[in-house]
């Protein structure tokens, strides 16, 4: 079966969270553990670096890859949702698995997946481990879909797992209070396995801290290890100032006590999410691998040449500029707006396109009335349509015109932007997938 065949096949044939929402949603792990078994389990022939939280989960995700691949590992990485090839999800050292083995994979999956339904989500986790177990990786850093406890990617065993944070997301399959999305993210803990909490809230401590203690997992609060001291900021990079006040109570302290990264996924909120990495590669040092400041440091700069990564604060166009970025939550809207109020720009426009199970009301109050609104969705059964979303805006002074096609609105922008102005596209990941990269430039 010819490769776009084998894509349309998987498309149509699973369940696929991100354009049907809930219902590709299975609430047990038996697909995945009959996947695994057919395969021989894979997910038993390389290490781990298991990742969950409700925002920078990819980030870091992506950085721990880079980390890795500088010191010499063989790296696999897997993400998700992708944004414009579905071989996105499965890398190794950066580059995506071929396409034969994506059509090679599906053709002897076909019988099993007649036979047990799985979701979109369970048959690409599979594929991924049987990849970097074919690719006989070193370690493979493995993103969580939506919560953890029940993820199909929980069926590993890390060695040491980070949950990124805790907010406001998918709370109809995670509960109705941050204590009970904590718990499903909690789930990725494991027995006498370290963990790493890159941000923490007093609601949602003593969940992870009781967790930890039933299985004898270390736990590490980022926070206590490293403080975040100043923040330089231009529109390709970041400096992150840190401080390493306890130092010595780290496994193997690889930095000095006062120390500088500069990362290329620029914004603030990057600190969060570093905290976690680079408490992180320390505890990693002091299990025996080999991460030195020199190379963590060369990684941080390189996150998107070394992996790829896409979506996350990316200027594709600089006269105006153009900015992608995946924020679609309250807290991940928060961390956006940090951004902005650290550059200078003329006029914002911005192009927003959301999804129906969003509390889209929530992140629009948080957007400011005075930039220039380009409503549109993506194409997507999951898509709130554009005009919806424009009523909802205007009623909190958010004015704009509505857009059929990301596309339209991007070239509208394009004509009543000047060079100093900024174009912002946000609010949905399958929306800033459908952006033309080809004719921005």
């Amino acid at each position: 079966m010819p490769y776009q065949n084998t894509i349309d096949y998987l498309y149509s044939r699973l369940p696929m969270f991100s354009r049907i929402g809930a219902a590709a949603i299975k609430n047990n792990l038996e697909n995945t553990n009959a996947i695994c078994s057919f395969l021989g389990n894979p997910q038993h022939k390389f290490k781990t670096i298991h990742i969950a939280g409700t925002n920078g989960k990819g980030s870091t995700s992506h950085m721990l890859a880079s980390i890795f691949q500088e010191a010499g590992y063989k790296t696999g990485l897997y993400t998700s949702p992708h944004l414009y090839d579905f071989r996105e999800r499965i890398k190794v050292n950066g580059q995506m698995c071929s396409k034969e083995f994506v059509t090679t994979f599906t053709n002897r999956m076909k019988g099993l997946i007649e036979k047990i339904e799985p979701s979109f989500f369970e048959i690409t986790v599979g594929m991924a481990f049987e990849y970097f177990a074919q690719e006989k990786c070193d370690i493979a850093i493995i993103e969580t879909g939506l919560g953890g406890r029940l993820d199909s990617t929980n069926v590993i065993s890390p060695e040491l797992s980070i949950i990124t944070n805790i907010g406001w997301d998918h709370m109809a399959l995670l509960g109705n209070t941050l204590p009970e999305i904590a718990t499903e993210k909690a789930g990725i803990i494991k027995t006498d396995t370290p963990v790493v909490i890159s941000e923490v809230i007093p609601e949602t401590k003593t969940v992870f801290e009781q967790k930890a203690a039933a299985l004898n997992a270390p736990i590490y609060f980022a926070e206590d290890f490293l403080h975040f001291q100043h923040f330089q900021n231009n529109w390709a990079s970041s400096l992150f100032e840190f401080n390493q006040p306890l130092i010595h109570y780290l496994d193997a302290p690889v930095f000095q006590k006062n120390f500088t990264v500069e990362s290329d996924l620029p914004g603030k909120y990057q600190s969060k999410n570093l905290k976690g990495v680079l408490v992180a590669v320390q505890l990693l040092s002091g299990m025996g691998w080999k991460l030195t400041a020199p190379k963590v440091l060369k990684a941080l700069a390189n996150v998107k040449e070394n992996t790829g990564l896409m979506g996350r604060w990316e200027c594709i166009q600089n006269s105006p500029k153009v900015v992608l970025d995946v924020a679609h939550n309250v807290h991940g809207m928060h961390a956006l707006l940090d951004q902005l109020a650290t550059l200078h720009y003329q006029q914002l426009h911005i192009i927003t396109g959301m999804v129906k199970d969003k509390d889209v009301d929530a992140v629009l109050k948080l957007l400011p009335t005075t930039a220039t609104y380009y409503f549109t969705q993506s194409h997507i059964p999951r898509a709130l349509p554009a005009n919806e979303l424009a009523k909802k805006g205007t009623a909190l002074g958010l004015i704009g015109n509505v857009y059929d096609d990301v596309n339209d609105a991007l070239a509208e922008a394009n004509m009543h932007a000047n060079h100093n102005d900024l174009i912002l596209v946000i609010g949905s990941v399958f929306l800033v997938a459908e952006v033309n990269r080809n004719h921005i430039f």
